[in-house]
C-alpha cells in the first residue's frame, strides 16, 4: 500500500529549502514538518527541541513565541527571521531572542 504526504504553503517552502541544503528530498519534508509541529508548540507554550548550532555543538533549549512571555525583550520592528530560511523563538532560559536554521532542528519533545 501506497502513503502520500501532502506538503502545501510555507511548510513545502521550507520543505525545498532544507532539501536543497541537506541534498534530501526525505529530510527537507521531515523537517520542515518538525518545524511546523514546534512553531504551533512555541505558539502554544513552552516547547523543548534541539538543533544544532553552528559551531557543532549540539543545543537543548526551552523557547516560546508567547508574546506575553517575551513582552519585555520584544520591541516589533524587526524583520521575520523566516525571510532568512531560519525560525526565531524567545529562549526563556537565556532571557533572549534567538534562532536556527532550518535544516539543523534535531528533535522537539
Amino acid at each position: 500500500m501506497m502513503q502520500a504526504i501532502v506538503v502545501k504553503g510555507t511548510t513545502a517552502v521550507k520543505a525545498t529549502v532544507i532539501a536543497n541544503r541537506t541534498k534530501s528530498d526525505e529530510i527537507g519534508i521531515v523537517k520542515a514538518m518538525m518545524i511546523e509541529t514546534l512553531k504551533t508548540k512555541l505558539q502554544n507554550g513552552i516547547a523543548h527541541f534541539t538543533f544544532i548550532k553552528k559551531n557543532g555543538e549540539l543545543r537543548e533549549c526551552w523557547g516560546t513565541t508567547q508574546k506575553h512571555l517575551a513582552k519585555a525583550k520584544t520591541n516589533g520592528n524587526g524583520e521575520s527571521r523566516e525571510n532568512y530560511c531560519t525560525t526565531a523563538f524567545f529562549d526563556v532560559e537565556k532571557g533572549a531572542w534567538r534562532s536556527f536554521r532550518w535544516e539543523s532542528l534535531v528533535e522537539v519533545f
